[in-house]
C-alpha cells in the first residue's frame, strides 16, 4: 500500500473515533431524554410515591385488602412486557374535603376519592405490559377499572365506607 492511500485510511479512522466519541459525550450529556416520551415513563413504584406525596392515606380506613396510598404492594410485579406506561387520566375536577385512597395491583394503580355522590376514581394508570379495559369511574355506588395484559387481567371495584374507598370484595 502506498504511502497516500495508509494517509488516507488513517486519517478515515481518526475521524470515525472522534465522531463517535463527540457523538456518545453528546448522548451521555443528554441522558435518557434522547429517547424517552414527554413527561418521561412511570412506573407502579413511581406512581404509589406520588400518590403519597401528594395524599396523605386516611387514619384508621380499616379496610386491610386496601394498599394505603404511598406503600406499594412488593407481591405486585408487573408482567408481560409492552409500550410505556400511560400517564394517569383524569376523571375530572377533585371534589374539596373528599377523602382519597390509592390501591396498587399488578394490572396498575388506582386512585379513588370518595364524595357526596359517591365514590369515584381521580387517576388510574396501567402497568407496562397492561391496558385498561373497562372503566367506571363513577361517580356512583361502586366503581371499577379492569387492567388486561397479555395472560391475565386485575379488575379493582371499588365503593366508600364511612367517606373512605375501599376495595369491594363482594363480587
Amino acid at each position: 500500500m502506498d504511502r497516500r492511500s495508509l494517509l488516507a485510511v488513517t486519517g478515515w479512522l481518526a475521524t470515525t473515533a472522534a465522531a463517535t466519541l463527540v457523538g456518545m459525550a453528546a448522548v451521555d450529556l443528554v441522558g435518557a431524554d434522547i429517547g424517552g416520551t414527554a413527561g418521561g415513563v412511570r412506573t407502579e413504584q413511581d406512581v404509589a410515591r406520588a400518590l403519597a406525596a401528594s395524599v396523605p392515606a386516611p387514619a384508621g380506613a380499616g379496610d386491610p385488602t386496601a394498599t394505603p396510598t404511598g406503600t406499594g404492594d412488593p407481591t405486585a410485579t408487573p408482567t408481560g412486557t409492552g409500550g410505556p406506561t400511560t400517564a394517569p387520566s383524569t376523571a375530572g375536577p377533585s371534589t374539596p374535603g373528599a377523602a382519597r385512597r390509592g390501591f396498587v395491583t399488578a394490572g396498575g394503580s388506582v386512585e379513588a376519592e370518595c364524595g357526596a355522590a359517591g365514590v369515584r376514581v381521580v387517576t388510574w394508570s396501567p402497568a407496562p405490559g397492561y391496558r385498561t379495559k373497562d372503566d367506571d369511574r363513577g361517580p356512583d355506588d361502586h366503581v371499577e377499572i379492569r387492567f388486561v395484559g397479555a395472560s391475565d387481567e386485575h379488575e379493582l371495584r371499588l365503593r366508600c365506607r364511612d367517606g373512605v374507598p375501599v376495595r369491594d370484595l363482594d363480587d
